[in-house]
């Protein structure tokens, strides 16, 4: 079942597949394609000059490029040389590029003229900068002698989203994300060399990087990789045809749903298969997604600290409405309650998780390290229930918890119910203060025409939600912040509502 064989170093991964498909599109964007052959090349002749320039094993090179051909190559490249590869957004601003490049370490930065004073602002030791517009790495000398690419070590730091505190840099092996591909993409998701993916995703997410690069690459595939996420962008690049997979985060099936609707048109007739990770797939997007396009779209669960995946719902069996599937093979999972002790079937509990994508640790913090891993068991702080026959369904998070009054309310289960109503094409739920109550649920919604009142909506409600997880107020709104992968930065929202209540 674990395609093991799909576990290997970077080095090997590209003389493999160099060897087999020398002519075959391993990675294009609006700009430029690359073969298989010139993949390898490429990423030889860049990690030889990543050394020539002092670039010792274990060091930190900074990828802070937007979506392309080249971040591939580059990040391909520093985990070649033995070096850790750092992702950083390409919209970042320059205090949180300053942050990653100060706290992992980063000693060389790929980027792009436009943000080089960015990069000669940032305080002492600075990075020294590879601007690829500057720089043709088909055209630099393949000559350092480069290390013996060990599949163990870490190397990549990717930063936690920060929808709460300071972001932390996870340390992921090559061994621990390609495991996820071996257990998971491949023999799950189906992922294999006769594939052409086209990706929407932000590759500094974990997600991302796991399926979109590592993964694509281990399993020979072709892919098109998009700058950004745009609906028109997407229905017209499916509607040319030759895709066959698609990745992607809840809110952008939710707007090529709308989109595709709008226009009457399948612009993925084509695609054999969907998965969805990132945030938490509501059931009535997954069934109507389905329902209307005719294609699988797999619901599954992942994390950065987990080297993404932890649980995928299976092609073509029996799934449970709002479920994340169930756990992927070789991975061990529990539920347990505040006391470490598991809770039976049914029961909502933390979910905690072994197996050999979880993290070496958060880089240079031992005390979080600890508090996250203990006895071999990563704490992911999410709440589930597990059904007799195992599938998982994500609740909430225990730092996401509204609790009104002493009881609790999981923010997506409220989600869910506003967003089956007529009119709501977006919602969140956040919990902010309450002087009595200590904590109550706000909606902020998106809306497609006049907005329903809030006395509508907790009608809406009542069919289906106890009186206490009713929303107290309900906000419109042009936009909800996300993260990347689409996971919702609920303080922003608690922090304009407290704001807007003190003006």
């Amino acid at each position: 079942m674990i395609r093991t064989q799909l576990i290997a170093p970077v080095a090997e991964l590209l003389a493999r597949q160099a060897a087999a498909w020398p002519d075959k599109i391993a990675y294009e964007d609006k700009t430029r394609a690359l073969t298989y052959a010139g993949l390898a090349a490429e990423v030889e002749a860049l990690s030889a000059h990543y050394v020539s320039l002092g670039l010792a094993p274990g060091g930190a090179v900074g990828i802070w490029l937007a979506n392309s051909v080249d971040w591939v190559v580059a990040t391909l490249a520093a985990i070649r040389a033995g070096a850790i590869a750092v992702p950083i957004a390409a919209d970042a601003t320059q205090s949180e590029a300053a942050y990653r490049v100060a706290d992992a370490g980063v000693r060389l930065i790929v980027t792009t003229s436009d943000k080089a004073g960015a990069v000669a602002a940032m305080p002492a030791p600075r990075p020294q900068p590879i601007l690829t517009d500057r720089v043709r790495f088909a055209e630099l000398p393949a000559s350092a002698r480069l290390p013996v690419d060990d599949i163990d070590r870490t190397s990549m730091i990717v930063y936690t989203s920060g929808t709460t505190g300071h972001p932390k840099g996870v340390m992921l092996s090559t061994r621990s994300m390609l495991w996820v591909n071996a257990a998971c993409w491949a023999p799950i998701f189906g992922l294999g060399p006769d594939d052409r993916v086209l990706s929407p995703l932000p590759l500094f997410h974990s997600y991302a990087l796991n399926i979109a690069v590592l993964s694509l690459l281990a399993n020979g595939a072709s892919e098109f990789i998009m700058e950004r996420f745009s609906v028109h962008e997407a229905m017209e690049r499916l509607s040319s045809g030759g895709f066959t997979k698609l990745p992607g985060v809840p809110t952008m099936f939710h707007y090529l749903l709308l989109a595709s609707k709008e226009a009457g048109i399948n612009p993925l007739a084509g695609i054999d298969r969907c998965v969805s990770a990132g945030a938490i797939l509501p059931a009535t997007l997954n069934r109507e997604f389905e329902d209307y396009f005719d294609v699988e779209l797999l619901d599954g669960y992942g994390i950065t600290e987990t080297s993404t995946m932890v649980t995928l719902n299976w092609p073509g069996g029996a799934r449970v409405a709002g479920s994340c599937g169930l756990p992927v093979p070789g991975l061990s999972v529990r539920l347990v309650d505040v006391e470490d002790c598991d809770v039976p079937p049914g029961m909502e509990g933390e979910l905690i998780v072994r197996g050999p994508n979880v993290m070496q640790g958060y880089f240079g913090k031992k005390a979080e390290t600890d508090a996250a891993l203990r006895g071999g068991w990563y704490r992911t702080g999410d709440l589930a229930r597990q059904d007799a026959s195992g599938f998982l369904t994500i609740t909430g998070r225990l730092k996401e918890l509204i609790i009104r009054g002493g009881q609790n309310i999981a923010p997506a289960e409220v989600e869910e119910t506003i967003g089956k109503m007529a009119g709501i094409r977006d919602c969140a739920v956040v919990g902010v203060p309450h002087e009595t109550l200590g904590e109550v649920p706000v909606a902020f919604v998106i809306c497609e025409g006049p907005p329903p009142s809030l006395d509508a909506i907790k009608a809406f409600c009542t069919e289906t939600l106890s009186a206490y997880k009713l929303p107290h107020d309900v906000v419109v709104v042009d936009e909800i912040p996300r993260t990347g992968s689409g996971k919702t930065i609920r303080f922003r929202l608690r922090d304009a509502y407290t704001q807007r209540a003190l003006a």
